[in-house]
This record gives C-alpha cells, structure tokens and sequence, in this order.
C-alpha cells in the first residue's frame, strides 16, 4: 500500500520531524491518556501522536486546516474559535498546542480556556514562534513571508513573555527550550517562498498544504523530493550556530 502523502510530505520536512520530536520529548508518555492537539496544521502531526499513544482529539481553527486533519484522522476532528473551546471542564490531561496560540485573537482568553479543559495536575505543551529580530526575519518579511501572511497576529513569543501569560491563567511553568536555528529556518524560507510561487496561498492558518496541492503540482514535489538530502545536510549545519533557535516549546502544569 502507498505511503499516505502527508506522511511522505512529513519525511522531506526537516522542521515538521523535528517539531514532532520536541513535542513527543515535552509531552512524555501518553499511555491511555485523554490529549488534545490544537493547531496541527494538516493534520501529519495529529496522526502521528495519536500512533505514539492516548485518547486524541484533534482541533483548528479553519475549514481548510479541519478538513486535512480529518482526512487522516477520521474522528474527534473540530473546527474550534480560540475563545471557547467546545470541551468539557478539566476534560483533558495532555494539551498540546501547535502554532496556534500566536493566532489567537485575544490571547488571554485563550489561555483561559486552555486551563479551563486541563485537569488540574495536567500538563500543557506550547510551541511557537521564538521572539527575536534578526536579518533572516527581515528577508523574510522583504519577499512577503510577513506575519499577516502567515495569519500570525502576533510575531511570537519570548520565553519570559509567555510565562507570564501562562502563570497569570492558571498553570505552573515548567521548563522550556528553543529550537531550529538558522540553517533550518532558511531552507523553510526558501520552501515557503517556492509554495508561494506555485500560487498557494495564505489563511488565517497560514499556508497549510493539503493531498490537493500535492496531487496538483506533483512535479514539483517529486523535485524537491529529489534535493531532500541536499536540504537535510544544510539543515544540520544548525550544529554550528550558538544562537537561540525560532521555534519557541514550553511545558507548563495545570494549577
């Protein structure tokens, strides 16, 4: 049998496997656990931590994005507003939040409801964009890869940043790190500038590539397919940059 797209797609993206690795590494074992992922993007993410283990439901925030989850997933898929989530009190004893929090209109009450469906003593993962200005952001935002494109209505988060807004509603920070450092990122800015260019566009998700566009411009995936290795070895140069990585994780309990 085939291999699904999205998980032929996952193993070409050096920044999806390693995203996963940070989430599977702050979530810890699942076991039978009741977890949430919120914002997986399409839906590769949810997939693979519901086979690691736990009872998932999956949820975003667009059409778009809910329908590609449900395609791999099948069940407990829901299109959510950030402001209320359609789950019960404390339903959930691993949430994971995937790229979504800095697309939150109002961040606070995200949070709110956050610590609302999390049983106390239950753990929360947030990954997101790492706060830092530097001249790969501004490449990015001179060839249009802005904020708004992306549907990002805040640029990130620092570490202090997001601790304060997690332990002012209900949790208790654990630990954090960051991740995916120069090389990385600039390969994912030249793939996202490619996408562009095959004339995918924004939603208030970002670009959430489907089995659509992959079935639409399959020429153009089997070529980067055939650079994959290229574009793994420049990733690994991540190994010589001592600076902070762009992708922000944090771990934090349900008071």
């Amino acid at each position: 049998m085939a291999e699904p797209w999205s998980l032929a797609l996952f193993r070409k993206s050096v920044l999806k496997q390693r995203k996963l690795a940070e989430i599977t590494r702050a979530l810890g074992p699942t076991g039978s656990d009741r977890c949430l992922d919120l914002g997986s993007d399409n839906g590769v993410i949810s997939l693979l931590l519901r086979r690691a283990g736990g009872r998932w439901a999956s949820a975003d925030l667009t059409d778009e994005a809910v329908s590609s989850i449900r395609e791999l997933v099948e069940s407990d898929v829901h299109r959510v507003d950030a402001s209320s989530l359609p789950f019960a009190d404390g339903e959930f004893d691993r949430v994971v939040v995937v790229d979504m929090l800095e697309h939150a209109p109002d961040e606070a009450t995200f949070v709110g409801e956050l610590a609302r469906i999390t049983r106390p003593g239950g753990r929360l993962v947030v990954n997101t964009p790492h706060l830092k200005r530097t001249l790969l952001r501004s490449l990015r935002h001179a060839i249009g890869q802005t904020d708004e494109k992306h549907g990002h209505l805040r640029p990130g988060y620092t570490a202090d940043g997001l601790r304060a807004l997690l332990t002012s509603h209900g949790f208790e920070w654990e630990a954090h790190r960051t991740y995916s450092r120069f090389f990385s990122e600039l390969v994912d800015t030249a793939i996202n500038w490619g996408v562009a260019r095959l004339g995918k566009g924004g939603s208030a998700k970002g670009m959430v590539v489907t089995g659509a566009d992959v079935a639409k411009h399959g020429k153009a995936f089997r070529a980067y397919s055939a650079i994959y290795p290229f574009v793994w070895a420049v990733s690994q140069l991540d190994r010589l940059v001592p600076a902070s990585g762009y992708m922000l994780i944090a771990t934090a309990t349900r008071r």
